[in-house]
């Protein structure tokens, strides 16, 4: 075959001009746009790559993003914390000074109102926020967290950084942990507040004094042995109550009184339970040694009856209502009021005592007592605690969560009956029973628990919520909202015109118009009088056994003569401020019944709920330093990976501009070569033929 020039141009020029213009052109493509390929199909493996490199770097973006906003907030809480425990070392401070002995009503009043001063700027502490954005309101970031009374009002809910594939770190502190918060570790610790002194010899009682001492002797005839009695009642750490009249010769010691409360708290030879002690003005003092409960309470009345008629041994401590809490008085025998009982109160609250309870000697009361007045809110005193985890009972908290089981009809609330009385909105009188019953469709005489008027017959059913039936509640399975609406329906004087669950239902919404009972945050029960800024209304709310000590102890307290709380694993922070405050106002070094703020903890137990306050704040702080970290660490780790990637990516996509160009040169010398090359064939082709 002859070989002609339109064959070897073809063959030079036509394909390799092609290749090398294909050629030329990507590499030009490449230095102009910096990437190596344009399209998948261009090289499949570097797009693949790439894509998932672009992804990567898309989320670490978000990460970053994410976790410098955290950051942020989190830094600033660090910060705010630090103002705060400046502010709380000063408070702690002052306190320290008011309990000085050279310190005066003066100098005290000073300081009090120094303390004032740093419990505002703690509330604006509490109230910081980041672009109208609060700090502390968990994730009602809008919400002003605290008030103006000190009351909280976000929520509990934590904000959370996303980190990456299932990583989220909580970059928020909640006020609710922080003002209200529970440390697990605290022991509760509880004290009465009234002082108690050696009666024969003065001076303050000690463990070594004997009872007689304790209780006084008309006539100092120690031959005569007289009989002292003690009435106790409280709730051991693991929520069961307990009611004890104790028996005491003159002869014992205060020692004995304190191990036989100990006692009833579960000590044993082995094993102590609680600490029961004196402080140093006499009044005792239990302590828990179970951490992490608020259920701990103690009340205790003692009575001695010098004459010996026997007086002082009862069963129903309302009939020690004819006695004398004054003993100068049971010792003068010339001032008419000669009946020779004494009866010593240890706990005072100031609350008034339910209709038909004693009402002369407030200390011999425990929880038959009146809910607190203020304005139109009556409240009870008395928390509300789960006794499984110790949280705080909600509306559809079942009573049995809170109740003492082990009373009565053992392991069931069936048979409990509740007092509920006082005066309603409009100031009349009303007396209730709350009958707790089981529904048992087997036994015609349980269908339910129900309320009825003290003494009557109309039965009035309390019935649940059931869609596939409405019938009255078992004893085990009532609500708080369900005993709230009972209480609503008392208080305003809505009550059901029959014995329906319309007509119950009918009433609860009647009764909510003019008044709302609830809980409040702290797990007590509140009523609001919707009709009067000051209300006629009152109320009692009490076990119907409660002082009764030939029966069981109460199975629930809802508002009670109680002691006062020292320490206490659940935090109420500005509440707390407040007690601290009262306590140097009042000049007490330690609670003193006779003040007028019956329920001042004194300044000594001041500084100890300042040490309680500070360690829980301290804990918090090094929560959110813990967060801060770990935020500030992702974020420093999230930029290193970010870079990686991208150096990484660049590697895999990008041009490299030096080897693209080299690369130019060479394809553009081999072009040049080729054109030469078909250049000179071609023109020899033409001489040849010419």
């Amino acid at each position: 075959m002859r070989v002609t020039s339109s064959m070897y141009y073809h063959s030079l020029y036509g394909t390799n001009n092609s290749k090398i213009n294909n050629e030329l052109f990507d590499v030009n493509k490449q230095i102009a746009s910096g990437l190596k390929i344009q399209y998948a199909k261009d090289d499949v493996s570097t797009f693949t790559q790439t894509m998932r490199l672009d992804n990567e770097v898309t989320t670490l973006g978000q990460v970053k993003k994410s976790a410098e906003s955290g950051y942020k907030v989190a830094n600033q809480s660090d910060v705010v914390l630090n103002e705060f425990e400046t502010s709380m070392n000063r408070m702690r401070t002052l306190l320290l000074q008011a309990a000085n002995g050279a310190s005066n009503d003066i100098s005290q009043d000073a300081i009090a109102q120094e303390l004032k001063g740093i419990k505002k700027n703690l509330k604006s502490l509490a109230n910081t926020s980041i672009n109208g954005q609060y700090l502390f309101s968990g994730s009602s970031v809008n919400v002003k967290p605290i008030d103006d009374n000190g009351i909280y009002h976000g929520n509990d809910k934590s904000m959370n950084a996303f980190l990456g594939s299932n990583n989220q770190e909580q970059y928020n502190l909640t006020g609710s942990e922080l003002f209200l918060g529970e440390d697990h570790n605290t022991k509760r610790e509880i004290t009465s507040n009234i002082v108690n002194n050696n009666l024969i010899d003065g001076g303050v009682i000690t463990t070594d004094n004997s009872i007689r001492d304790f209780m006084g002797d008309i006539d100092n005839d120690k031959n005569t042995v007289n009989k002292n009695y003690f009435y106790i009642r409280g709730t051991k750490s693991d929520g069961t109550s307990f009611k004890k009249k104790l028996e005491l010769n003159d002869t014992a010691k205060v020692s004995d009184l304190l191990a036989d409360i100990g006692k009833e708290y579960g000590n044993s030879g082995n094993l102590d339970l609680v600490n029961v002690t004196l402080n140093s003005n006499g009044e005792i003092v239990v302590q828990d040694k179970q951490h992490g409960s608020s259920k701990l309470d103690f009340h205790m009345v003692g009575a001695v009856d010098f004459d010996g008629t026997g007086k002082a041994n009862v069963d129903d401590v309302d009939a020690l209502n004819s006695g004398e809490s004054d003993y100068n008085k049971v010792k003068d025998d010339n001032d008419g009021d000669i009946n020779h009982l004494f009866v010593h109160e240890f706990i005072t609250s100031g609350l008034k005592p339910a209709a038909g309870a004693a009402d002369k000697i407030e200390g011999i009361v425990y929880d038959r007592t009146q809910f607190s007045k203020n304005g139109s809110k009556l409240s009870s005193n008395v928390t509300q605690v789960l006794k499984a985890d110790n949280a705080f009972a909600s509306p559809s908290t079942k009573i049995s969560e809170v109740a003492d089981l082990s009373k009565g009809n053992a392991g069931t609330l069936d048979g409990t009956v509740l007092n509920l009385s006082g005066k309603d909105i409009s100031g009349n009188d009303y007396s209730y029973e709350i009958h707790l019953e089981k529904n048992d469709s087997a036994d015609s005489t349980k269908n339910g628990s129900y309320f009825t008027p003290d003494g009557g017959t109309t039965k009035y059913h309390i019935y649940d919520m059931d869609p596939n039936g409405r019938k009255a509640v078992d004893a085990d399975e009532m609500t708080y909202q369900q005993l709230m609406d009972t209480v609503n329906m008392a208080v305003t004087n809505n009550l059901p015109t029959s014995d329906t669950a319309d007509e119950y239902d009918t009433a609860i919404q009647k009764s909510d118009v003019d008044g709302k009972t609830e809980l409040s945050y702290d797990g007590k029960i509140t009523f609001s009088d919707q009709t009067s800024s000051i209300t006629k209304a009152s109320i009692a709310l009490y076990d119907k056994n409660s002082d009764n000590f030939t029966k069981d102890a109460s199975v629930m307290t809802f508002n009670s003569n109680n002691a006062l709380t020292i320490s206490d694993p659940k935090t109420d922070f500005f509440k707390t401020i407040d007690e601290m405050i009262a306590s140097v106002s009042d000049h007490t070094n330690y609670p003193d019944a006779k003040n007028a703020n019956h329920r001042t903890i004194g300044i000594e137990n001041a500084i100890k709920k300042m040490d309680d306050l500070q360690s829980h704040v301290s804990r918090m702080h090094s929560k959110v330093g813990a967060q801060s970290n770990t935020l500030n660490t992702s974020l420093e780790r999230t930029q290193l990976l970010e870079v990686s990637t991208m150096t990484l990516r660049s590697s895999v996509i990008d041009t490299d501009v030096a080897e693209a160009s080299l690369k130019l040169q060479q394809l553009t010398l081999n072009y040049q070569a080729m054109l030469s090359t078909v250049g000179k064939v071609s023109k020899l082709s033409l001489v040849n033929y010419l």
